[in-house]
């Protein structure tokens, strides 16, 4: 990563927790953050278990997380077992809300990191 990009993330990061400030302003980032970006899609694998989540604007500018768990086969007699899919809509007021009370713009969070947390997928750096 060149030192463009890590400048670039980091006012993204200042960004959207400056906009928390108004409800107007963060859902207008919220908005121009899915213009630009479509989805937010995160991951969390360890051998025996793994999470995915996309995140998506609907077409009524509510937030979709879309989440699907499921166990990875560690040996060749386990049964097969399916992954589970979740689906959570908030509207953007609603997610900006439990951005706030949950207080994540006051620890070192990137957005990705704030969506990865609301989906319950832990954090890689717990492994």
């Amino acid at each position: 990563m060149d030192e463009k990009e890590v400048n670039q993330m980091t006012e993204s990061n200042d960004e959207w927790k400056e906009s928390l400030k108004s409800e107007k302003a963060f859902h207008e980032f919220i908005i121009n953050y899915f213009k630009a970006h479509k989805e937010l899609t995160g991951t969390y694998d360890i051998p025996s278990y793994y999470e995915h989540y996309v995140v998506r604007l609907d077409n009524s500018d509510g937030i979709i997380i879309s989440l699907t768990t499921g166990m990875n086969q560690t040996s060749g007699n386990a049964p097969m077992t399916l992954p589970t899919k979740e689906k959570e809509k908030m509207s953007i007021e609603d997610f900006r809300t439990l951005i706030l009370n949950k207080k994540f713009a006051d620890q070192n969070m990137s957005l990705a990191d704030v969506f990865q947390t609301v989906a319950g997928v832990p954090s890689n750096k717990d492994n």
